[in-house]
């Protein structure tokens, strides 16, 4: 009877739309003993009914996703981070996947936060954290409805920038462009211009905007273009990791075009 306790405050949480607990809320709630709880905990991880996200955080498995074990990784990854006190968003692949963008689907769920983190991986889960010291949720940052409640996402337009500035972590330059080839629609021409604004390092808006015109984005980069005329800029390789070589010299936006852009067909 005891054990049922923890189970049937679980089936509750999910009957409210919650996919997530931690262990301290199964005490508060059940007012078991510890033992007690963690041996329950331990029996329902067993049949499926929940999975260790984190030390003493679980996600619930609804039915549906019994046989897999791995809930979407959205329903629970605001909760995640609350538990573990740190402020984030979803960005990279997973951020572009969330906004459409999902021509290749990505292995891992990428977030930024401010610190190091290990890698969560349970049941086939990956979660990876990349860490953004400059971390700043006020400007580029969107909320998503879950079937939990809302995530922060990186917007369209620092989902562009973040890509080319983390492009070790996304599949290099042509997987990019064929991102940024499907949320080039969705990439707002003002929104844009602010987000360039705060970017310290300059070569990723340059590589951004010659990406864009490629990809026949040109009527986004004009303002852009404007400003980036005022700073101060200097030539730099389209690909990073690929040798200069012959390659001519882009004036527009002063990159050497190291690298020919080949996206996937959409």
């Amino acid at each position: 009877m005891k054990h049922e306790k923890v189970g049937l405050f679980i089936d509750q949480l999910q009957s409210r739309g919650k996919y997530s607990l931690s262990i301290q809320e199964v005490l508060n709630k059940t007012k078991q003993p510890p033992r007690t709880v963690r041996r329950a905990l331990e029996r329902l991880q067993q049949k499926g009914r929940i999975s260790l996200v984190t030390r003493g955080f679980y996600a619930i498995v609804p039915l549906e996703y019994k046989e897999s074990r791995v809930l979407p990784v959205e329903w629970f990854i605001h909760q995640l981070m609350d538990y573990l006190g740190l402020n984030y968003y979803v960005g990279l692949l997973s951020a572009a996947a969330l906004h459409g963008a999902a021509h290749q689907r990505p292995q891992e769920f990428q977030v930024f936060i401010r610190k190091q983190l290990r890698p969560v991986r349970v049941d086939g889960l990956r979660i990876r954290f990349l860490v953004k010291k400059n971390l700043d949720l006020s400007l580029g940052i969107v909320q998503i409805k879950t079937e939990t409640g809302y995530i922060l996402v990186s917007s369209p337009e620092l989902t562009s920038i973040d890509l080319l500035e983390y492009s070790n972590s996304v599949g290099g330059l042509n997987n990019i462009a064929t991102v940024i080839a499907e949320l080039g629609e969705r990439i707002n021409v003002d929104a844009l211009l602010k987000v360039a604004r705060k970017e310290k390092s300059l070569v990723f808006i340059q590589r951004l905007g010659y990406l864009l015109d490629h990809l026949g984005f040109e009527a986004k980069t004009d303002g852009l273009l404007r400003w980036l005329s005022g700073q101060k800029t200097h030539p730099v390789l389209l690909d990073p990791a690929q040798k200069k070589g012959k390659s001519l010299l882009n004036k527009k936006w002063k990159l050497f075009e190291n690298q020919k852009i080949e996206p996937e067909l959409l």
